[in-house]
């Protein structure tokens, strides 16, 4: 049974920093591409960014293009999502994602893209 589990959320003030991990667990061959998504409240659960494996690819929300940076380790189903430059705006509960099916990278901006959900960790930027 696959697991997402995330870590590393919290209170920042405007410009400073926070890194959130997660953790892809139940099955022993590596998933296709994870993913990081965020809702704020009375809002829909927008993209963040992505990576798929096979070739490396991440795709990032313009929002947070060049302040986010994704990465991971494949082999442990594992993604980072570095967060630099926070700004108020970004305050949402940011939501990790798995799939093990592939496709284009541009299918995996949308929450259609994947299969697995984790539970999600808050995010609050202070400004």
């Amino acid at each position: 049974q696959v697991q997402l589990v995330e870590s590393g959320g919290g209170l920042m003030q405007a410009g400073g920093s926070l890194r959130l991990s997660c953790a892809d667990s139940g099955r022993t061959f590596s998933n296709a591409a994870m993913g990081w998504f965020r809702q704020a409240p009375g809002k829909e659960r927008e993209f963040v960014a992505a990576i798929r494996w096979s070739g490396g690819t991440t795709v990032y929300a313009d929002s947070v293009k060049g302040r986010f940076t994704i990465s991971g380790d494949n082999a442990k189903n594992t993604v980072y999502l570095q967060m630099n430059s926070l700004k108020p705006e970004d305050t949402a509960g940011y939501y990790c994602a798995a799939t093990y099916s592939y496709a284009d990278s541009s299918y995996y901006t949308r929450p259609v893209g994947y299969d697995y959900w984790g539970q999600g960790t808050q995010v609050t930027v202070s400004s």
